[in-house]
């Protein structure tokens, strides 16, 4: 399975990562990771899917914002690259970026790539998590790291609910880790790379 971890890039030879398959920055010089985020959501996703394929598409350099046009692009990029699955641990509330971000995630599906990501947090929706065509992720502080749970919304849209914890680091308390919705996006990533569920 090939997966795209689009996000701040990913520190290649931290022991929880083990190794990426490729990559491109969109923004910077190289895919090496500066602020950290990356590298915690491919170590969720390696952690379940220790035999995928990781790539790193970065978005984010010194912080973690960047604008419609670069996640448009870096989308672009996984499905002309035959990217599988693409983990999207970011995400908008502005709705004026609904349009072109439809546009392409029918895009990237018409490529056979999906995309995972937030679809609601804390009662606000989420782009591109909430649009058709993505799969959608909740944040499930009682669903166990090792499980991901399938749940039906009221207007009968399927989502996916995990756990908002990435991999435990030795010697840190799971309070002080990096924790929250990327995460549960992460985690869904893995379970569904782990089992080839696309």
């Amino acid at each position: 399975m090939k997966v795209a971890v689009v996000d701040s890039g990913i520190h290649a030879g931290h022991s929880h990562v083990g190794g990426i398959a490729g990559g491109v920055a969109i923004v910077g010089d190289d895919v090496i990771d500066r602020v950290g985020h990356g590298t915690a959501v491919a170590a969720a996703i390696r952690e379940k899917a220790p035999d995928a394929e990781l790539y790193a598409v970065k978005i984010f350099d010194r912080k973690l914002a960047t604008d419609v046009i670069t996640l448009v692009r870096a989308i672009h990029w996984c499905a002309a690259n035959g990217i599988q699955l693409i983990n999207l641990s970011l995400g908008t509330t502005d709705l004026d970026n609904g349009p072109m971000l439809q546009l392409a995630v029918d895009e990237a599906l018409a490529d056979g790539t999906k995309i995972v990501s937030a679809y609601e947090h804390e009662g606000v929706r989420w782009l591109p998590g909430s649009l058709r065509g993505v799969i959608p992720v909740l944040l499930d502080w009682d669903c166990p790291r090792e499980e991901c749970r399938v749940d039906v919304l009221e207007n009968g849209r399927q989502v996916y609910r995990a756990s908002g914890y990435p991999r435990p680091i030795p010697g840190v308390p799971p309070e002080q880790n990096l924790k929250g919705i990327s995460f549960a996006v992460a985690n869904v990533t893995g379970c569904l790379s782990s089992m080839r569920m696309m």
